[in-house]
């Protein structure tokens, strides 16, 4: 190992794959290493753990990236993984022929612990969850402007990261939007606008699929974000296609949306809870009703409220699809588990007096992959249900 690199040692034995290695279990060190450096990490005994981020203000102290000890995590290290990551898109799943839109480095999936990169045409989204990625931004867009020559930056954190990670950063200035396909629909991604990454890749197979299903059909699209289920519904011949969502900002990105497509969707601004309640005592109903909403929580003391909720919004959905017709319904909390999510719609069944049978279940895109020791990576759940009756 090298001389001039930081060594933290650990307080207990560890034989964990987890790249995460909490505080309570690090020796503090007699120099605290910078927010984010890379260190070297031994065992109790002095024996060799691997290399990582190293955040003594962090919940998670070390950020663990590299177990061989004759490799070093250098400029050279981040742009071999970036090839990687890319190469596992473009060679592999073949992103490259169905959209210009994809997750580029999903942290832990891609070996670069709190680091999320998306790209939109020539635009890359660098998201930033951990002090020792934020740390080395520039290897890291010097590894992404080998793959992406001719690339625009667009980069921040949220405030309740920097908080947790204990960093600083404004972000960079706004970007002009960029209009990406996939599948053949357009959509105009704008990451300083509406939503922090611009547009919801994660959910193009998703979107994809359900489509298909929306031919001569009337669709509702409940937090419809900017536009992306209701959109696709209707170039793919969807009869009538209504959007509902709270943001007009976000509305106004899905009106600009279906022009780009030339499709005839009905946008509302609206609470869902009352507005489902009004349809549902007009006797209004639909053959495709989507509930995508937003993350309900971050916060584990919340899963059961956030449940709560799902369970509410759910329940009224139900009550607004035709007899054999289908709800997709989505969570993108992390701290709701696919099997909970699932009871909900059971609860939500019951409660709603109908009989859903379960035609799939599904997540994030494969460009979203995580490890089978890393959990925490996986976040989307997606469920596609017909109600019988």
């Amino acid at each position: 190992m090298t001389t001039d690199t930081p060594t933290v040692r650990l307080k207990n034995a560890w034989k964990s794959t987890h790249p995460w290695i909490f505080q309570r279990l690090v020796d503090k060190p007699a120099t605290r290493p910078k927010s984010g450096q890379i260190v070297n990490v031994v065992g109790v005994d002095g024996e060799w753990i691997g290399r990582g981020f190293y955040n003594g203000h962090s919940r998670i102290a070390l950020r663990m990236l590299e177990s061989d000890p004759n490799v070093e995590v250098d400029a050279g290290w981040f742009a071999r993984k970036i090839a990687a990551a890319v190469s596992l898109r473009r060679d592999v799943l073949r992103l490259d022929e169905v959209s210009d839109a994809w997750r580029v480095v999903h942290s832990e999936g891609d070996g670069i612990s709190g680091l999320v990169v998306d790209r939109y045409g020539d635009l890359l989204v660098l998201e930033f969850f951990s002090a020792g990625a934020f740390r080395y931004r520039e290897w890291i867009q010097a590894a992404l402007r080998e793959q992406f020559p001719d690339c625009r930056f667009y980069m921040f954190a949220e405030e309740h990261v920097q908080k947790q990670e204990s960093f600083d950063f404004r972000g960079t200035p706004a970007p002009a939007p960029s209009v990406i396909t996939e599948y053949g629909v357009k959509f105009r991604a704008d990451p300083a606008g509406a939503h922090k990454t611009g547009f919801f890749a994660d959910q193009r197979e998703n979107r994809e699929w359900l489509s298909q299903q929306c031919r001569d059909k009337r669709v509702l699209d409940l937090c419809c974000n900017t536009g992306g289920f209701g959109v696709y519904a209707k170039v793919r011949g969807a009869e009538e296609v209504i959007g509902v969502d709270i943001d007009e900002d976000v509305l106004d990105i899905a009106k600009g949306n279906a022009k780009l497509n030339g499709a005839q969707v009905k946008f509302v601004q609206a609470d869902i809870f009352p507005y489902l309640r009004d349809m549902g005592n007009a006797g209004e109903q639909f053959d495709v009703v989507i509930l995508d909403p937003a993350k309900m929580t971050r916060d584990r003391e919340q899963v059961i409220p956030a449940l709560k909720k799902y369970l509410d919004m759910n329940k009224l959905a139900l009550g607004v699809v035709k007899p054999g017709g289908m709800l997709a319904t989505f969570s993108c909390t992390g701290l709701v588990s696919e099997e909970q999510f699932l009871d909900m719609i059971r609860r939500a069944a019951f409660y709603a007096n109908r009989t859903v049978q379960i035609l799939k279940v599904s997540g994030a895109g494969a460009d979203h992959p995580w490890l089978a020791q890393v959990p925490e990576s996986r976040y989307l759940k997606a469920v596609f249900c017909r109600v019988l009756d």
